[in-house]
């Protein structure tokens, strides 16, 4: 039996009680969290030995990104050929359609090694990655699998199903995957069925990915009305928008996800919410490629489930909430919103959708939850309670350097320094593999 006590310090529970429990301690035993109570309690309760040392630190349940893109690591530094890219369809071409393409087996491998390294660094322990590489397509998913369990996260994994390259490309590498996840029942691997986004497959690929997906009971994982492209080109093929086609052609539903959701009407947002589809927001991503700004705040009041992702730009989930956080105020223009709603997307309404695919409870604290954490360095220059812990989350703990990262009770990361992976070799193997790779898009 494996056991042992984080303790001293400041214990945030999340979840439906969102404790803030001072000189706070949490008992783990294999891998799941066994009791949550102050040190002093826990101390007397159980005699195992205090293996993380929390003082001036804040313990949270680690970070859950909802839409990540694992593959975009050898992007960085990259200066496509030609002109800058005017709108979002040229960014595709010029950028990721290359990019995708130009990558071989031990690229697909190394790019995810790096943002699990950059995950375990940020605290982030779940992550829902979407993924693309036309040339070496079938077996990917198990080579992003074999990187996420060396890291030793949970991932939801999923291939980018497009026409662009081949009709269907990508269905049966999503289907091989699910079919090997049915048979693990894995408490830390998880398929999804991928799609790219509407513009890019036609009514029989769509068709064949239900019929796939709805053969292994799995949901959908696609970009929706990321750039206007995306609706324009269902308003002239199909004569509806983007998210009237896809409900209407049963690509959605309470397991699914909506990636982006900026070009939608209040018709659609509407067809969202009774599809119980969840939406993803990625704010950073989404002022990166200039596409807009999501109305997330709206699809929230609606009673529309809305997560947080990174789209491929980061591994670090509070600065993704308090981008949000920002760009939700300004576009707005009324300094009274998302102080609750960015907070709520991330802690909160991650976990409920990571809930769905896992079978341990994930983002909370709490007896029978998995021991995953993220704890912070933070020392609060004022009074810290459940009443006023988002005041800190946003304006002080965004900017605090995670310590340690636990999954599943293992210390991934302890003292700042990554135990699970070595990140030295891995990114010079990273940066030969990368420049070999430029040289092909080029």
């Amino acid at each position: 039996m494996s056991e042992y006590l984080i303790a001293n310090g400041i214990v945030v529970t999340l979840g439906e009680k969102n404790q803030v429990i001072l000189d706070g301690a949490v008992y783990v035993k294999n891998g799941k969290i066994g009791d949550v109570g102050t040190t002093k309690e826990l101390k007397a309760k159980y005699k195992c030995s205090v293996k993380v040392n929390a003082k001036n630190k804040v313990v949270l349940p680690g970070f859950i990104c909802a839409h990540h893109h694992f593959y975009s690591t050898m992007a960085r530094g990259f200066c496509p050929p030609g002109a800058p890219a005017l709108t979002f369809q040229e960014i595709l071409e010029r950028l990721w359609w290359k990019l995708d393409k130009a990558l071989h087996k031990d690229d697909v491998y190394y790019s995810a090694l790096i943002p699990i390294i950059e995950c375990i660094r940020n605290g982030t322990t779940t992550v829902i990655d979407h993924h693309a590489s036309p040339s070496y397509r079938d077996g990917s998913l198990d080579l992003i699998a074999d990187a996420v369990t060396e890291g030793g996260l949970r991932a939801s994994l999923c291939y980018e199903v497009s026409d662009r390259n081949e009709p269907g490309a990508g269905i049966a590498e999503n289907e091989r995957f699910l079919k090997r996840m049915r048979s693990e029942k894995s408490e830390f691997l998880h398929g999804m069925m991928g799609l790219h986004a509407s513009v890019t497959v036609s009514d029989d690929t769509l068709a064949k990915c239900r019929k796939g997906a709805e053969k292994y009971g799995a949901g959908y994982h696609i970009h929706v009305a990321e750039g206007v492209e995306d609706h324009t080109d269902s308003l002239k093929k199909y004569g509806v928008r983007t998210v009237e086609r896809l409900v209407s052609r049963g690509i959605c539903g309470k397991d699914s996800l909506f990636i982006h959701c900026i070009n939608v009407d209040d018709k659609e947002m509407d067809l969202i919410k009774k599809s119980e589809t969840t939406v993803v927001h990625n704010p950073e991503s989404n002022m990166n490629n200039a596409v807009g700004v999501a109305k997330v705040l709206k699809m929230m009041s609606r009673g529309i489930l809305v997560g947080l992702g990174t789209d491929g730009m980061a591994s670090d989930m509070p600065a993704q909430m308090r981008c949000s956080y920002l760009v939700h105020r300004l576009d707005s223009r009324d300094p009274r919103v998302a102080f609750c709603e960015a907070p709520q997307m991330l802690l909160w309404n991650n976990a409920v959708i990571a809930n769905k695919f896992f079978p341990v409870k994930v983002g909370v604290i709490e007896k029978g939850a998995a021991a995953d954490f993220a704890i912070l360095d933070y020392i609060p220059p004022t009074d810290m309670s459940a009443n006023n812990f988002l005041g800190h989350f946003i304006f002080g703990m965004v900017d605090a350097v995670v310590d340690t990262t636990i999954v599943a009770g293992k210390i991934l990361m302890e003292n700042k320094k990554v135990l699970a992976l070595d990140e030295e070799k891995i990114a010079a193997q990273s940066r030969k593999l990368a420049a070999k790779m430029w040289t092909r898009i080029s």
